[in-house]
């Protein structure tokens, strides 16, 4: 009974500290004294609260808009929808800020966040990309603006990250393309990866994607155009089994090979010197 009595008591007492700390947050949103709501504003956000905090500097965008204090508001307000995941709307306040005050305290932070908040909206990797790479730009400008900063092995990392994304995505379009048998288009967009991102961990798989692409666009080919692209398969065979002399897929393209070089008709001396 008595510890029951004691929770009952505990649920009392926190409903009063809610109850009360709502009745100080409405007062704050009722006062007239701006310089008042900015400094409970800024309490707000250092203890997390960033629905409040948001609230409040939304505010006093428009009342501080112009002045020396404008920065900082865009800054805050900003980051408390950073609290609150609406990525959207904090990612265009940091633009604002830098677009208005360039030379603002908050101009470097400001420059990263908006990459960092386009890469928290970078979408799955079967989507548009379009965000991706605007993330990509926004953090790569941040490491050409301030080469010396701190968070430029973390806005290096993110670049990466966001890069493999769009190579994977290069990858699976190339996929469709090849499942709709369209080993032309496959080959293109494999090309287009290798050539944009030749450091990807995506690499082997690009690759042997563009072997195999190669070598049924070959295969299938109309007859006067096979030729040509037997040799280009061939060629694409080599390069890759240099790269990757014990990759998982020797096996399959030693096949492809032996059949290219059968259809060009290839004798080992042949063979040999194109290697």
């Amino acid at each position: 009974m008595f510890m029951k009595m004691r929770n009952i008591g505990f649920v009392l007492l926190l409903a009063s500290v809610l109850l009360a700390s709502c009745g100080d947050y409405n007062k704050v949103l009722k006062s007239s004294d701006y310089e008042f709501k900015f400094k409970k504003a800024i309490e707000y956000y250092e203890a997390g609260e960033f629905v409040r905090s948001g609230t409040l500097f939304q505010e006093l965008i428009n009342i501080y808009r112009g002045t020396s204090r404008a920065d900082q508001i865009y800054f805050y307000y900003a980051k408390s929808m950073m609290g609150q995941s609406d990525y959207l709307m904090a990612n265009q306040y940091f633009r604002t800020l830098l677009r208005e005050h360039p030379t603002s305290q908050f101009a470097e932070e400001a420059q990263f966040m908006v990459g960092y908040a386009a890469y928290l909206q970078s979408p799955k990797v079967r989507l548009d990309q379009e965000v991706t790479v605007n993330a990509i730009d926004a953090l790569q400008l941040y490491i050409n603006l301030y080469p010396f900063s701190e968070r430029v092995d973390e806005a290096n990392r993110l670049i990466d990250e966001l890069r493999d994304k769009l190579v994977e995505k290069s990858y699976l379009n190339a996929r469709l393309y090849y499942d709709f048998d369209n080993y032309k288009a496959a080959v293109v967009s494999l090309e287009n990866a290798l050539k944009e991102y030749p450091d990807t961990r995506f690499r082997e798989e690009l690759m042997y994607m563009l072997v195999k692409s190669r070598y049924l666009l070959a295969v299938n080919s109309v007859e006067d155009k096979k030729e040509l692209r037997l040799s280009s398969a061939l060629d694409e065979y080599f390069a890759f089994v240099d790269e990757f002399p014990e990759t998982k897929y020797r096996r399959e393209v030693d096949r492809y090979y032996e059949t290219l070089a059968k259809l060009l008709n290839y004798n080992e001396d042949q063979i040999i010197s194109n290697q």
